[in-house]
This record gives C-alpha cells, sequence and structure tokens, in this order.
C-alpha cells in the first residue's frame, strides 16, 4: 500500500447540518456517513469560514478568507490558486460535478484547473431568493393583486387578512399544476450527479485524480426524492403547501413553529438521499480498485437555520452554530483512527492539510493552516477559527448588497466571539455552558477572553487589507464588467 493517497475525492453537501451526522436511532439521516466516520477522522467542531455558499467556498477551495480580496469580488479569482488548479499543474486530472448551484460556476471562477466542470446548469438561470418561491405574476391579474395588498397593507389588520387568503389562492391554483415531487425540485438530483461522476472515474481512474462534487439534495426549497420519503411526505401538494408556508415573511413565529418539523423531515429526506448516493459512489470506487488509492473527505459549505434562533434558510445575518458548523470526515486508506477531533477545525484550513498528506506543498497564496501532521501523531492545536461575511448580502448578482458591513466571527476553544459591524454590537459565548448560544457572557464576565477574541479579530481585519492580492482583485474586477458588457450588448436594441 501507498505511504499516501494517490488520488482525492472532495464531496460537498450543500445546507448540511453538522447535527445530522451521527444522530443514530431507528431512522438515522446519514446511515453511509456515520458507518464511515468509524474508519476516518471526525471533525465535531468544523466550522465553514463564511456563509452562504459564495462565501464559504473561497475559503474551502483556496483556503483564502471570503472577503480577503475585497467584499465586492465574489466567486473564485481567475488564475487563483485551488485545489483542483494545484492538483492539475502536480499531474492530477482533475473533475467537477456541480448539481445546478448558480453560484459555482465557470463565470465565477470556479471551473478554473478542471479538465471536466459540468454545473448542471441551465444557461440564464439564477438563483431564486426564498420569499419568491410563491407564484408572482406579471398579468393584469398579478398587477391588480399586487395594487389590492398594496392597499390592504396600508390598514394592518387587512393587510393581514390579505396575506392569508392570497397565499391560500397560491396554494390552489400552484396545486393544480403540480405533477409530482421531480416537477417541483429546483435542483438535479444526487443520483443524476453522482451517475456522471461515476462515468467520468470509469474513463480516468488510470492515474491519479482529483474529483469535486457538490450535492443540492437539503438545499430549499425542500423537494427530496420520493424514494428517500415516507409515504405521507412523498405527497407532491403537501411538499409545496409546506414549502411555500415556510417560505412565507407574514407569518408570526409561533405559527411557523407548528409546522416546522414538518418542514425539516422533508429537509432530513434530501440528507438521507444525498447520503445514500455518496455510499453508491463510494462502492464505484471500490469496484474500480479505487477505495484503497484514494483518499474520501466529505463536508458542507454551511448549514442550515429551523427556527434555532427564531431564523430559516441560512442567510447571512447571523453566524450561530446552525449556520457554520458543519461535518467533516476525512478517510484516508491505510489509517482507521476512528477518532473524533474536537478542536475547532475551519475549512479555510483543508486545503492545506489535504496537500499535506497528499505529500505536496501548498502554495504560499493558502492562508489556512495544516493539521495533517498533528491528526496522524495525535496532538492538539489552539489557533482561533474565523469565519466572516457581509451582513445581509442575500444576492450577491445586486453588486450593491456586496458592500455591507462585515460579521465576523472568532471561535478559540469554547469561546465564540461574533462582531457585528453593521449593528455595532458584540456577543460572546461559552459554548461550553451554552452550546445554544442562547445567553451571550455579560461584558464583566470572562473579560481576558473577550479581550484576546477582540484582538485576534483586529488582526484579521488589518492583515486581510494589508495582504490583499491587488492583481487577482483586478482580474476578477475586470471579469465582473466584461460580464456586464458582454450582457448588456446581448440585450441592447439593433
Amino acid at each position: 500500500m501507498r505511504a499516501t493517497p494517490r488520488s482525492l475525492v472532495l464531496i460537498t453537501v450543500d445546507c448540511l447540518r453538522a447535527d445530522r451526522l451521527g444522530r443514530g436511532g431507528q431512522s438515522p439521516t446519514m446511515p453511509f456517513l456515520d458507518g464511515l466516520s468509524k474508519e476516518s477522522f471526525t471533525f465535531k467542531n468544523a466550522l465553514a469560514s463564511g456563509i452562504p455558499t459564495y462565501y464559504s467556498l473561497p475559503a474551502l477551495l483556496a483556503s483564502r478568507y471570503p472577503l480577503a480580496l475585497g467584499r465586492d469580488v465574489i466567486g473564485l479569482a481567475p488564475a487563483e490558486n485551488t485545489i483542483a488548479s494545484e492538483l492539475q499543474q502536480a499531474g492530477f486530472r482533475t473533475a467537477a460535478f456541480v448539481a445546478g448551484n448558480p453560484y459555482v460556476c465557470e463565470a465565477h471562477g470556479y471551473g478554473n484547473g478542471f479538465d471536466v466542470f459540468r454545473n448542471f446548469l441551465s444557461a440564464g438561470e439564477m438563483d431564486v431568493p426564498a420569499d419568491q418561491y410563491l407564484p408572482q405574476g406579471r398579468s393584469l391579474r398579478g398587477r391588480t393583486n399586487r395594487m389590492i395588498s398594496r392597499a390592504c397593507h396600508r390598514v394592518p389588520a387587512f393587510g393581514a387578512a390579505y396575506d392569508e387568503l392570497y397565499f391560500q389562492y397560491c396554494k390552489k391554483v400552484s396545486a393544480k399544476s403540480v405533477e409530482s415531487l421531480d416537477s417541483l425540485r429546483k435542483f438535479p438530483s444526487a443520483e443524476v450527479v453522482i451517475n456522471s461522476a461515476m462515468a467520468w472515474l470509469e474513463q480516468n481512474s488510470d492515474g491519479p485524480f482529483f474529483l469535486w462534487i457538490h450535492l443540492m439534495d437539503p438545499h430549499a426549497p425542500y423537494y427530496p426524492q420520493k424514494d428517500a420519503t415516507h409515504e405521507i411526505r412523498g405527497d407532491s401538494e403537501e411538499a409545496l403547501r409546506l414549502n411555500s408556508f415556510w417560505a412565507r415573511e407574514d407569518v408570526s413565529l409561533r405559527r411557523l413553529k407548528t409546522r416546522s418539523a414538518s418542514v425539516e423531515a422533508l429537509y432530513d429526506d434530501g440528507v438521507r438521499w444525498a447520503d445514500r448516493q455518496i455510499g453508491r459512489l463510494a462502492s464505484s470506487l471500490a469496484d474500480l480498485n479505487l477505495w484503497d488509492q484514494c483518499a474520501l473527505t466529505v463536508t458542507a459549505d454551511h448549514g442550515e437555520e429551523f427556527l434555532d434562533h427564531g431564523g430559516r434558510f441560512h442567510p447571512p445575518l447571523a453566524l450561530h452554530e446552525e449556520l457554520i458548523r458543519v461535518p467533516l470526515l476525512l478517510r484516508v486508506p491505510g489509517r482507521l483512527p476512528d477518532r473524533e477531533i474536537k478542536e475547532p477545525f475551519g475549512l479555510i484550513d483543508l486545503a492545506p492539510t489535504l496537500f499535506d498528506m497528499l505529500d505536496l506543498p501548498s502554495p504560499a497564496s493558502f492562508r489556512g493552516h495544516s493539521c495533517w501532521r498533528k491528526l496522524v501523531t495525535d496532538e492538539s492545536w489552539d489557533w482561533p477559527v474565523l469565519t466572516e461575511c457581509a451582513y445581509a448580502c442575500t444576492n450577491p448578482f445586486r453588486s450593491e448588497k456586496r458592500l455591507a458591513a462585515r460579521i465576523l466571527a472568532v471561535r478559540k476553544g469554547e469561546h465564540k466571539l461574533v462582531i457585528n459591524f453593521a449593528l455595532g454590537t458584540d456577543e460572546l459565548y461559552d459554548l461550553g455552558s451554552d452550546p445554544r448560544e442562547s445567553r451571550p457572557l455579560p461584558a464583566e464576565i470572562a473579560v481576558e477572553v473577550r479581550r484576546n477574541l477582540l484582538e485576534c479579530a483586529r488582526k484579521h481585519v488589518a492583515e486581510s487589507r494589508a495582504s490583499r492580492d491587488l492583481d487577482l482583485r483586478l482580474a476578477a474586477q475586470t471579469r465582473e464588467l466584461r460580464a456586464q458588457w458582454t450582457q448588456a450588448e446581448a440585450i441592447r436594441p439593433n
């Protein structure tokens, strides 16, 4: 057996919460990965370096903090060093299969370094914000409804009544056109993505390779494969009603809580389906005699909230644990650690760790730390882990949204400091005694800890500006301007 793995498979599952791994019970959410954890390094406190996807993946793939090139830069810069580009230079065959996420596309630099990059995204398709899941027509009827809505909302009681009536109307109209869960699903199933990856492996298994797969099955709207659901949850009309209700902005927290368990069950079915398909990929690797030659790491870009702190989905409005803590498994052939790592681990550290595991040097641009030597020697570490994003940037396709103030979380040991520069607040939590982050510590408690974490935050912001790669920043800005000019030319009348 080789001293180091020959190849690498990286799987990221969108919106996968850390608490879905290892749930156990009679109906585990991720039975395959639960079993795989027994022969893997399992990171119990892996933390995304940004949320949502467009702030998380640059750190994961390029070991670069999401705002390091400036808040206006989204995605990976042209010619930026990434796992794919470096392994391609080292002689690896490279491929990526992405389940239709519009932020993870070649236009945003994610195709760089891949011999094959497929994102299953239709031309011109854009992400749909959660509050637009309900039908919004542009017809005369739609314009009339909006006019009535504005009139009703001038009187609070009438506005609430109108919202409820219009929601019920939309449900009836939408239900008539629903044929199946497949017709409602926004992203391709993990089965489709895994099938493409398996076909690529069959043709590219005779040398070192890097395969990245990004699955979207747990992502909202929650329309799981029927094979992964219980009978009642496989009902397309009921799934439509639940998703439409969950996306409403005019419903009280009390009413949302009455349906949260049902919505969360749909999410869990999506998680379960992704787990099943990852198991299929593992079986394919074994059939191709690759299972003992390649390392496999499975993680997520971020988590998902189900009213844990009164919120839904994963907007960059807070950095609570349900949003930033993600599962992370690293299976390396020849090593059976069955070991849980409790130290906080930022996903910015994943790329350097993987390169060290492959016995390859990391590029100087990688900002993370390799933990590989500490993993194999069972040593601990104690450096701070940082997570950042631009507050309320829920749609980065609107460039003005990107320029919002920063939210920054600093985690060290059991303590976590969250600084919201937009609101001018900072909150310190002791996750050992308060894992749900329900009680921020008073200012007079843990003063030295707060001071140290504030200093870590200050250094991070200062270094982020001082070490900014202006060439990469300019290249990313130029790429976006060209895209805007091309789009403007395409819609300009003759």
